[in-house]
């Protein structure tokens, strides 16, 4: 294995975003944490389901990610719903926030991941899906699926 090379272990997936919402763009970030935090990460102890991300001051936050304290720690443990900072180049922050200002789009957290020893963030320019585009993506994935129990 070459030495720039990085393992990439997947950590949480927001499998409710991509069914929810119409994935235009996406782009990967660093984030801020405290303490105990990546440890309780690397046990797996992280929830996407109901994050956002939210353009604040130049600088982008993650809202509603859910990371429970970590089992060995003492009183000094994080809180678990705490606003988390983004770390991305200024000019990715710039052209995210001015397209989430548009009317119908947002940007939510797709995937957490480790990229070597550092925690990843993958998060994702998205417009809503109507009903009917919900029902179409199902039927389109069981399409696939038939298609796939046929041929293998």
């Amino acid at each position: 294995m070459a030495e720039n090379e990085k393992i990439i272990t997947s950590v949480a997936v927001n499998r409710k975003a991509r069914h929810e919402y119409e994935i235009l763009e996406k782009v990967e970030g660093g984030i801020m944490l405290h303490g105990t935090e990546v440890k309780s990460v690397r046990q797996g102890h992280i929830s996407l389901q109901e994050a956002y991300v939210v353009p604040r001051n130049g600088e982008l936050w993650l809202e509603g990610c859910r990371i429970s304290p970590y089992d060995h720690g003492n009183i000094n443990n994080h809180d678990p719903m705490r606003s988390r900072k983004l770390l991305m180049h200024r000019r990715e922050i710039v052209k995210l926030s001015k397209r989430a200002a548009e009317k119908g789009l947002t940007l939510i957290p797709l995937a957490a991941y480790f990229k070597g020893r550092r925690l990843k963030i993958e998060v994702g320019l998205g417009r809503g899906k109507r009903l009917y585009d919900k029902r179409h993506s199902i039927k389109e994935r069981e399409v696939q699926r038939k298609i796939q129990r046929l041929t293998a």
